[in-house]
């Protein structure tokens, strides 16, 4: 990791639709918040510093990422700032120009706190692209089959630089036919951000700024632009209720699923298993149905577990035989055998 990237998470929003007694980025999927999902991403990046921007109920924002430093002592803080007034994403940005002043001269990744996708591959490939071409700002986009109600990356037909991104609701019916979105995730050269946000204006219909108008305003002023498009579509994806986080919370579980799988543990029937996505699993375990694995759980080769089993950070030796048990932080040896309706705390 260099000091000259850094990144802005956005994770201030409210979530009215989710109707929830905590910030949307703690809303989980697969058992895990899905701010911890990004700061993942970005920790496993060549990002170095990393500062969140945190608004409703930030008293719960603040604490988590306070435990979250003191899990991760080898690694430089996660800062936080407050934004008291949510007015936009570009407002949130504002909130942090103490820590983006301080990191003149370098890169900043700005990302939303709601995007469990966000994949370190990706925040890379589009960083390359950024420095390759001598950016101001890099688009993190994808192309999906169904653009409605996003972004479109609108590109110029001879470079295939960025000309403009176009919301939705202020796009004509050529532009609404196209599938390339934006993600909400941007490399941005930090002196150009900040030579540039504080021109942001919220002379629009919501009263609130914008960051994408940090993209028109360095095109319009000459500087470079262009848009990094993420292979797979789900890594644009977001949740404003809580069908939209069952929806991920479906996706999230067949890959998990696919990549368990592919690496040698056997899974005859996927009814009623959630495994998650920091779980590691050794081969040739077999997992049954009704079987859920969470937290930091670590299963050795060869172990039977399930039907209806339930284990949550959790070390399993090799050889193991869960029926129907729940475990709780706790180390099992090589060929444990639990009696089933065992519960270890």
């Amino acid at each position: 990791m260099s000091e000259q990237y850094s990144a802005v998470i956005l994770a201030a929003g409210e979530g009215k639709r989710m109707k929830s007694n905590r910030p949307k980025v703690l809303s989980e999927v697969l058992f895990k918040p899905m701010l911890r999902w990004v700061l993942d991403a970005v920790r496993g990046s060549y990002v170095a510093d990393v500062c969140c921007v945190a608004g409703h109920r930030h008293e719960q924002v603040e604490a988590y990422l306070a435990a979250y430093n003191a899990q991760n002592g080898s690694l430089p803080p996660v800062q936080c700032v407050l934004q008291k007034e949510r007015r936009g994403t570009g407002h949130a940005v504002m909130m942090a120009r103490a820590f983006l002043e301080a990191r003149r001269g370098g890169h900043v990744l700005v990302l939303n706190g709601d995007a469990p996708f966000m994949t370190p591959h990706v925040i890379d490939a589009a960083l390359r692209v950024h420095l390759n071409n001598g950016n101001a700002a890099t688009v993190i986009s994808a192309a999906v089959d169904d653009p409605t109600g996003y972004g479109r990356i609108v590109r110029d037909g001879d470079t295939g630089l960025l000309r403009a991104i176009v919301e939705q609701k202020d796009a004509d019916w050529q532009t609404q036919q196209i599938h390339e979105i934006n993600s909400g995730s941007y490399w941005f050269c930090t002196d150009d951000l900040l030579d540039v946000l504080s021109r942001i204006t919220s002379d629009n219909a919501q009263g609130e700024y914008y960051l994408t108008d940090a993209i028109r305003l360095l095109i319009e002023s000459g500087r470079r632009a262009s848009a990094y498009t993420a292979k797979d579509p789900t890594t644009v994806l977001g949740a404003n209720d809580c069908k939209q986080l069952n929806e991920l919370n479906a996706i999230a579980r067949e890959k998990i699923l696919e990549r368990h799988m592919t690496d040698g543990v056997s899974i005859p029937c996927i009814d009623g298993v959630l495994i998650g996505p920091d779980v590691k699993i050794g081969h040739y375990t077999t997992i049954l149905p009704g079987t859920i694995l969470c937290g930091d759980t670590v299963i050795g080769e060869n172990c039977m577990l399930g039907p209806n089993t339930f284990l949550q950070d959790t070390k399993v030796g090799a050889d193991a035989i869960l029926n129907s048990v729940q475990v709780y932080s706790q180390t099992l040896a090589d060929k444990t055998e639990l009696l089933p309706f065992s519960v270890l705390k």
